[in-house]
């Protein structure tokens, strides 16, 4: 038979005395069932000075918790029940310091969780009001916004989710227009939105904040006046800030997620805790009607090169028999089968499981320290 210490497992002797760190010798032991393991109680002078339980043995002094002399200053408690006898069943491994992530009572949102079903339209190509949707999954559906009038393709907040306190990078949805009154699409990640999202990355990190993305992401804006604008510098900045992250990132992906907007909400490549998907979630380097165009292009101009004659009836035929195949692929389930995405959940299950994904990640302080390096402002 085993104990488990501090320091590690340690034999233990027919008397048992060779296993406790004090050399003190067990007078009497008590057997009892406890639904599945049994429970050893042992007792010196009359008083109860440690319990064995379970499979494995593991050994607690009643004195480390009793607040009598310690006996053993090996272990350490983690949880305790009592069964109906009134005997205390101590559970102990040794615990680490734990990440220090800020809770407190948690509150319902206003918005009830089910109505995430009404607000993703049904055509994926139009616009929602992305806040409304943030507004069911975060406590009292309320919001500290970082930056609220700069960047507005991405909401970067700060929030509670089920008492947690977290740092929101959600894409927004909605038509919005920049400072110089220009109209930006929704889901598009713009040079002002990288750069507000790299800052506010880099705050939840010196405030020990886990981050929680919410993608719905078509990618980066393209073009020469977004390159003149530092698309290029911005985005890389957004990336650094998000990939050297310390904090725990969990990632939501509830509808698109594609090409490097993908990376820039934390894909299954910068390795977040958890990354999981609702059904309507699509992951790919595009959606399937764009990438089925541009491999159109492609398979024509090869048939044509070979003499071959395209109607516009083979044409048709020729798309949809790419667009199917594509569809298939970007499916959630699909990158799910693959390990892409760490499972398909249903959304009114969202705030649970990014609760339980901090509440994990919390038993383990990092060790590392938080730096981006080099960034081009």
């Amino acid at each position: 038979m085993y104990l488990f210490t501090g320091g590690g497992w340690i034999l233990v002797g027919p008397s048992f005395s060779e296993g406790l760190a004090s050399g003190v010798k067990a007078e009497s032991i008590t057997a009892q069932d406890n639904l599945a393991y049994t429970i050893l109680r042992i007792e010196v002078s009359g008083a109860t000075v440690g319990i064995i339980s379970g499979s494995d043995a593991s050994f607690v002094p009643k004195t480390t918790i009793a607040g009598f002399p310690q006996i053993n200053p090996g272990f350490n408690v983690i949880s305790r029940d009592t069964d109906s006898d009134g005997l205390s069943n101590y559970k102990f491994f040794g615990t680490a310091e734990k990440a220090g992530f800020d809770r407190v009572e948690a509150i319902g949102p206003k918005t009830p969780i089910k109505d995430v079903y009404g607000i993703l339209p049904a055509e994926r190509s139009k616009p929602y009001k992305s806040k409304t949707l943030l507004n069911c999954l975060v406590d009292d559906s309320t919001l500290l916004e970082y930056k609220a009038g700069f960047g507005k393709t991405i909401i970067t907040a700060y929030a509670r989710i089920d008492g947690w306190s977290v740092g929101v990078v959600m894409n927004n949805r909605e038509l919005v227009k920049n400072a110089k009154g220009e109209m930006q699409f929704g889901g598009v990640i713009y040079s002002d939105a990288a750069d507000k999202a790299a800052r506010f990355i880099m705050n939840c990190n010196q405030k020990n904040i886990p981050l929680v993305f919410i993608h719905d992401v078509t990618g980066f804006m393209v073009g020469s006046k977004s390159e003149h604008q530092g698309i290029i510098k911005d985005g890389a900045k957004m990336v650094n800030a998000m990939a050297n992250s310390i904090v725990p990132k969990f990632s939501i992906v509830i509808g698109n997620s594609y090409g490097a907007g993908n990376y820039a909400m934390c894909g299954k490549a910068y390795d977040p805790r958890l990354i999981v998907g609702w059904p309507t979630a699509e992951i790919a380097v595009m959606s399937g009607a764009a990438a089925a165009k541009t491999l159109l292009q492609i398979e024509v101009s090869s048939l044509k090169s070979k003499g071959e004659e395209i109607t516009p009836e083979r044409e048709k035929e020729l798309f949809d028999k790419i667009k199917n195949k594509y569809d298939a692929q970007i499916s959630p389930y699909y990158a799910a089968s693959r390990l892409w995405i760490d499972a398909i959940i249903d959304p009114k299950e969202t705030r649970n499981v990014i609760s339980i994904g901090i509440d994990v990640a919390n038993h383990k302080k990092s060790t590392e320290k938080y730096n981006v390096g080099v960034l081009q402002t």
